[in-house]
């Protein structure tokens, strides 16, 4: 288990490097028997992975080895086709020079299989490097799970194809380190997570009151800067009552955590309201929908499509 923590501080962007949790492409061609022009145009992952159900808010994400030039970006994004069992309307954007995601222009339906061909063989990245691969991945969506987090509230309404389900108590950030509002996808989730305030610049003093080097349960990832959703043994019972406030994280009690761990899955969206913070930027994770759509098409060098039918 790596050291993360609850993001008062440290980067409030993914990169690349971000990435390396996910997945690696799995290719589904060989190297092409000719030698490229030069030097290979690499995917380091593509998320999500193949085989996995995700939820309604989770993107392809694909990163690159090395930046892809703007003028290249239109035909690398026409050599990455997405399908779709049900068609929906989305686009590529750009995260950087690195990093381009698909979504929906709303969330995905229920039930859809989706499927990205990237065909990468002898395509440039326009800085002298050529694919040498084709990738396939292939992923389901599934049930309609999400959770909407009232900061000022003090609770977690979760739902499950738009029906409530459970309504929890939790608390939020305090006003030193407020918890990032708007929609972010679930990364990815542990049992166990290694947390500790020096890992992102909130405190390396043993002495001070913001300093902690804890193991904590039933973890939900939300951003790369550190935001979980998770059980803190600094505030056991969560809500309205005991008001204290995280390092950016939302807790909840022991046995509601664990619960909503089992109820939750990469993609599914959590969407939190009430922090004085404002939005997390879209690429900090997989917070592709706190862009309008016309700020998704303004990072897309081809423009909305319409998936292919599967």
């Amino acid at each position: 288990m790596g050291a993360s923590a609850c993001g008062g501080g440290g980067s409030d962007k993914a990169s690349g490097d971000d990435a390396k949790a996910s997945t690696k492409p799995s290719a589904s061609a060989s190297p092409s028997p000719t030698k490229p022009a030069g030097p290979p145009m690499l995917l380091e992952t593509i998320t999500p992975q193949t085989g996995t159900t995700v939820g309604v808010a989770m993107p392809i994400s694909v990163i690159f080895t090395n930046p892809v030039a703007a003028k290249a970006r239109a035909t690398v994004e026409k050599h990455m086709k997405v399908s779709a069992s049900q068609a929906v309307v989305g686009a590529w954007h750009w995260m950087g020079d690195k990093r381009a995601d698909w979504r929906p222009k709303t969330y995905w339906p229920s039930g859809t299989t989706v499927k990205i061909d990237a065909d990468m063989t002898g395509v440039s990245n326009g800085n002298g490097r050529y694919g040498v691969h084709d990738y396939t991945h292939t992923f389901k969506i599934g049930d309609d799970v999400r959770a909407d987090v009232s900061v000022t509230g003090h609770t977690m309404k979760v739902t499950r194809n738009g029906a409530p389900v459970r309504t929890l108590s939790i608390n939020a950030g305090s006003a030193e380190y407020p918890t990032w509002d708007g929609t972010m996808a679930v990364i990815d989730k542990q049992e166990k997570v290694h947390m500790t305030s020096c890992s992102v610049g909130i405190s390396c003093d043993k002495g001070s009151p913001n300093y902690y080097d804890l193991t904590l349960p039933w973890d939900i990832h939300l951003t790369q800067s550190g935001t979980y959703v998770h059980y803190s043994t600094g505030d056991p019972n969560p809500g309205s009552g005991s008001a204290r406030g995280s390092h950016g994280c939302v807790h909840l009690s022991l046995s509601d955590a664990k619960w909503f761990y089992g109820q939750v899955k990469q993609g599914d969206p959590i969407t939190i309201t009430g922090s004085p913070r404002g939005k997390v930027p879209a690429d900090n994770g997989y917070a592709d929908f706190n862009l309008g759509w016309d700020q998704w098409l303004a990072g897309s060098a081809s423009g909305e499509e319409t998936t292919a039918t599967l």
